[in-house]
């Protein structure tokens, strides 16, 4: 079974975001969308070229979003199959979130490494 296939989106936190998210845009030509992130789209070439995406957002210093990690960021990892994944992590002793959530666009859930980073795992839907 593969694991990850790939970065679904990359989070931070700041203490101002819209400050943040304006020096981004200006100097590196990094625009937020209206829904308050950016997606980077690309074509993943183990399939055939289907499109993909990469969200990156800026997140309030005091989200409570990435609890219970303490870092200031959060990575998003792309999975073919969470359910299976999920089961083979909680064999391997692998601390896991119980809450999951699905939206339109995929399934998601959320485990910690062992220096306490929370990691958000998403399956995209099928397109």
């Amino acid at each position: 079974m593969k694991r990850v296939t790939g970065l679904g989106g990359v989070f931070f936190k700041a203490e101002d975001p819209a400050k943040l998210y304006a020096w981004y845009e200006r100097h590196l030509g990094i625009v937020r969308e209206p829904t308050g992130a950016v997606t980077f789209t690309w074509r993943d070439g183990e399939t055939n070229g289907r499109p993909g995406t990469t969200v990156w957002a800026i997140f309030p210093k005091d989200t409570r979003y990435f609890d219970p990690s303490r870092a200031r960021f959060m990575l998003n990892y792309r999975v073919d199959n969470l359910d299976a994944l999920l089961a083979v992590l909680a064999e391997e002793g692998v601390p896991i979130d119980p809450n999951r959530e699905e939206y339109d666009y995929g399934k998601f859930a959320w485990i910690t490494d062992p220096e306490g980073n929370r990691i958000e795992l998403w399956e995209p839907k099928a397109p």
